[in-house]
């Protein structure tokens, strides 16, 4: 009796502890997923997107390289071919380089209502929630370049994600897991410590053709686990309401 005692005593600590667990890392662990677009690319959104280049990037006195523009059209596969309802837009970028290498174009969002302002700054695009995959149509004529999505942690470190090559022809949905070792989420209040999107990055291999090279994009989204654990006084980790709260607080 002592021996089945003695059992039962063990496995109740094994729970509580199993429960104490959950309890504290239940944000990690409870998943609520959601598919939430970060850039549309049809003109509706608080951001532009410009355009950069490595240094052979060809110019003349006619004309400078990359160029960035949109265009009414879309994937088919995506929205369907009813040109009369929509109001669809892509991007397109086209680009020449004058010698072939690890050449790169840079695609960047900058704050909406800059215009043709060469000098504006970029703006980083916030990412709701724990993402868990990123994703974003991308239209391909069969070169092997490649595509990267840069995204920088809470602690200011910028890391690099590859979408995948273009040797393909057309639309095709570009899907990547994010790798579970970008921290997305801290011990302490608040736990949430999302990713912010910083950039694309379209990469030239050293024997693949630099010559008038066109590339697009449409609808540029992740999927991220929104889920958020609910507490007493849940509402004095939320970064806004501290910061609303010590803005109009009092010292008395």
């Amino acid at each position: 009796m002592k021996y089945d005692s003695f059992k039962v005593f063990w496995l109740i600590l094994i729970v509580m502890a199993v429960v104490t667990v959950t309890a504290a890392f239940g944000d990690d662990n409870t998943v609520s997923l959601e598919s939430v677009i970060l850039e549309s690319f049809d003109g509706d959104s608080n951001y532009e997107w410009k355009v950069a280049a490595s240094k052979f990037a060809t110019k003349t006195d006619e004309e400078t390289f990359p160029k960035l523009s949109y265009f009414p059209m879309w994937p088919r596969a995506l929205f369907g071919s009813n040109k009369e309802e929509k109001d669809l837009k892509i991007l397109g970028i086209e680009g020449k380089f004058d010698r072939q290498g690890y050449n790169w174009i840079d695609v960047y969002p900058v704050a909406a209502g800059s215009g043709g302002d060469e000098e504006a700054e970029p703006a980083e695009i916030p990412i709701p929630g724990r993402v868990k995959y990123l994703d974003m149509w991308v239209w391909g004529s069969n070169l092997k370049y490649t595509i990267e999505a840069y995204v920088r942690d809470y602690r200011g470190v910028v890391h690099v994600i590859e979408l995948g090559n273009i040797a393909y022809e057309g639309w095709k949905d570009l899907r990547v897991a994010v790798p579970a070792s970008l921290p997305q989420s801290k011990r302490v209040l608040p736990r949430l410590a999302s990713l912010s999107f910083v950039k694309f990055r379209i990469w030239t291999p050293p024997r693949e053709q630099v010559g008038n090279f066109y590339v697009y994009f449409d609808q540029f989204k992740v999927l991220t686990d929104t889920f958020e654990s609910i507490f007493d006084g849940d509402e004095l980790a939320d970064p806004e309401k501290v910061q609303e709260l010590w803005t109009s607080g009092t010292t008395d």
